[in-house]
């Protein structure tokens, strides 16, 4: 099977700043697109960022000149570095990838956990 691990949310004050990470294990193949989704309490969830297998990325406008998503491939993981962080950052945000695994290389999209992410004074 397939787990993914989000860590490096917590509490941060406005303007502050915040890492989180991505880790995907199990028999993976091949990863694909990998993307952050957050959602706030009461609201939908929304795509934060998403960088391709190739490094191409696309940023929600909302984020753009503060948020950089990268990866490293050779350790299936995503990180999502959050700069000049606003109260309205707050979220649990979530890891989603697409991927195959397995022998028979069954391609899928993936959800983590979550982490939260809260900026408070």
């Amino acid at each position: 099977q397939v787990q993914l691990v989000e860590s490096g949310g917590g509490l941060v004050q406005p303007g502050g700043s915040l890492r989180l990470s991505c880790a995907a294990s199990g028999n993976i193949f091949t990863i694909y697109t990998m993307a952050w989704y957050r959602q706030a309490p009461g609201k939908q969830r929304e795509l934060v960022a998403a960088i391709t297998s190739g490094g191409g990325t696309n940023y929600a406008d909302s984020v753009k000149g503060r948020f950089t998503i990268t990866r490293d491939n050779a350790k299936n993981t995503m990180y999502l570095q959050m700069n000049s962080l606003k109260s309205e950052d707050t979220a649990v945000y979530y890891c989603n990838t697409d991927l195959t695994y397995g022998s028979a290389m069954v391609r899928k999209w993936y959800w983590g956990q979550g982490t939260q992410v809260t900026v408070s004074s």
